[in-house]
């Protein structure tokens, strides 16, 4: 049996999953008061290297005293819980560590309660039944100190939330768009495909997809959903 010494074993096992030899996995610690939904999600994130899940809380105030303790890197929350729900955890937490990203888990029937949560200091939400790529993506964007809104977001909840007092770009600079992006990001807002898009403006899909993806760099935003917010509260589309 070949024996390497502990760090080179370390090294050695982070190559083997693709991984850098400084990486180091996003701490995160999962609220919801249903047993069988956080044994669920624990399963999916086991799975998952770059996240680690260090602690499960089934209520407001679990979750509170955990993050004093373990400080994790985000924070997924279900809205509702007993004791103390999301929002009010969610508020306090973010007052006390603002660093810590928080993700709101709904249901498809409470978009006022997500925007709630966004008020209350919220970096972004996921319905339950996101895909596992998708959990990935919104934790790392979070985790990176941006916005994640998730993939299924209908547009009336992003014209709530452009309506809200949440503003995550107020300490940005605007970036400027060429009028040909503009029209662009209207059409998306109207929910055109890349193909109608580009049918409608004489370009080849292609094409559309290249401007999707520099407006999406410009907004800094994560997919559509995050075009049409951005889009609904710089009026760029009524």
């Amino acid at each position: 049996m070949i024996q390497f010494p502990g760090r080179v074993l370390i090294i050695v096992l982070k190559s083997l999953f693709n991984m850098p030899a400084n990486y180091t996995p996003i701490n995160i610690i999962l609220a919801d008061d249903h047993e069988i939904f956080r044994d669920g999600f624990r399963v999916m994130l086991n799975k998952i290297p770059s996240i680690n899940l260090i602690a499960e809380a089934s209520n407001g105030i679990e979750l509170i005293k955990l993050s004093r303790e373990l400080k994790p890197d985000v924070i997924i929350t279900d809205i509702k819980m007993p004791e103390m729900d999301g929002i009010s955890a969610t508020r306090q937490l973010t007052n006390e560590f603002p660093a810590i990203g928080v993700i709101a888990l709904s249901m498809f029937d409470e978009e006022n309660l997500i925007v709630d949560m966004l008020e209350a200091g919220a970096k972004g939400y996921l319905l339950k039944n996101s895909h596992k790529e998708e959990i990935v993506s919104a934790v790392k964007a979070v985790y990176a100190d941006e916005t994640y809104y998730c993939r299924n977001t209908s547009l009336r909840l992003a014209q709530m939330i452009a309506k809200s007092s949440y503003n995550p770009y107020k300490r940005k600079v605007k970036p400027e768009f060429t009028s040909k992006e503009v029209t662009i990001i209207q059409l998306i807002c109207q929910e055109l495909s890349n193909k109608e898009i580009g049918d409608k403006l004489n370009l080849s899909r292609r094409t559309v997809e290249g401007y999707r993806e520099k407006i999406l760099e410009k907004m800094q935003a994560k997919n559509t959903a995050g075009i049409v917010v951005y889009a609904l509260r710089n009026k760029i589309y009524q």
